[in-house]
């Protein structure tokens, strides 16, 4: 079965015109988590990663489990506040206003090459923050993972023209 098929749509969440798609029942399918974590590190076969980044909250699941299947270690990126230690931020836009993601300052050693993981890619602007973060680091981003690509708005053409390489496993048109 397609990994598509197993995502849930909730219409209207959590504004009125939104179409969410919901991960969590892809999770909760053995096979289709399995698949999933498969695919996402398979595509990345013979690339240099010297960690994992995942971005709050899915990415954590879904981050968590590539680094694991690479033997890699795992950097945590976060909204503002949410760390325990010294952190470094990088703040982007929102539709209305403005937010910010962080990672412990000596999560990412310079030089190391790092893949970001996270469940969904829509606008781009937490996941070209979250390379902005790596960057100022010394970190080479070496690809983004993502299962679910809304190319309506743009996020994948955001990150390439970043010079990073985009891998999404699915796509759903509109928002």
């Amino acid at each position: 079965m397609p990994i598509k098929s197993r995502i849930r749509t909730i219409p209207d969440y959590p504004h009125e015109g939104i179409m969410f798609r919901d991960i969590t029942t892809l999770l909760q399918d053995a096979q289709g988590f399995r698949k999933t974590v498969d695919e996402l590190v398979q595509a990345h076969a013979g690339v240099r990663i010297d960690k994992v980044a995942g971005i709050e909250a899915r990415g954590f699941i879904l981050g968590g489990a590539v680094a694991h299947q690479l033997s890699v270690g795992f950097v945590p990126i976060r909204k503002k506040g949410k760390l325990p230690w010294d952190t470094m931020g990088e703040e982007y836009q929102l539709e209305y206003g403005t937010d910010e993601v962080e990672m412990h300052t000596d999560a990412i050693t310079a030089g190391e090459h790092i893949l970001l993981v996270d469940d969904l890619i829509a606008t781009g602007g937490t996941a070209e923050a979250a390379i902005k973060l790596m960057r100022r680091a010394g970190a080479e981003v070496v690809g983004c993972s993502f299962v679910v690509d809304l190319p309506d708005l743009g996020g994948r053409k955001l990150i390439e023209a970043m010079d990073v390489k985009v891998l999404t496993l699915c796509e759903f048109e509109g928002e």
